[in-house]
């Protein structure tokens, strides 16, 4: 993953509404959830839950389905996991090998 990508993911994040409209479609599974209980769930107006899928979907982490007339909106896993592997990758990269934490401090 570019910097620059996860960057624009994670700005995407940084809004308390997006960020709680991201969880709550994480925690539906792979069968999402329709647009309808996103906007009761969050109690907020449909206008200003567009805005918000829309940054969501720019950015790869949403994706939506229409399934005759409801659209089904679903965490996109695959972007999410990369996302997650960019942040992890270089956990611990500069620490020093092999010295437990209290040894390094010394």
């Amino acid at each position: 993953m570019k910097l620059e990508q996860a960057a624009k993911q994670l700005e995407a994040l940084g809004n308390p509404t997006r960020l709680k409209l991201y969880r709550t479609l994480v925690r539906a599974g792979e069968t999402g959830r329709p647009v309808g209980y996103l906007q009761d769930a969050l109690g907020i107006a449909a206008s200003t839950l567009s805005h918000h899928l829309h940054r969501l979907i720019l950015t790869g982490l949403v994706t939506q389905e229409r399934q005759a007339t409801t659209l089904i909106c679903r965490a996109n896993y695959p972007v999410m996991n990369d996302l997650l592997g960019f942040l992890a990758d270089e956990c611990c990269a500069d620490a020093a090998c092999g010295l437990a934490v209290g040894e390094a401090a010394a």
